[in-house]
């Protein structure tokens, strides 16, 4: 099995109702399509993510296998 790595929007605290979720072959892949995510789905800046909420972040993004 090859690994990967998955992040679902629902285990944020308060996005419990949104359905999103994204898997990719690396972490950098995953923080990009949270990015576009969080942009587009939430109106969101990541850009205005501080440190804290990128280290919660960094805790919700899972190994996986694929």
């Amino acid at each position: 099995m090859t690994k990967a790595y998955s992040y679902a929007c629902r285990d944020c605290e308060g996005m419990e109702a949104c359905p999103a979720s994204v898997t990719a072959e690396t972490k950098d892949e995953v923080w990009k399509l949270m990015g576009h995510h969080a942009r587009i789905a939430h109106g969101e800046n990541p850009s205005d993510w501080d440190q804290e909420t990128r280290d919660y972040l960094d805790n919700l993004i899972r190994e996986v296998d694929v």
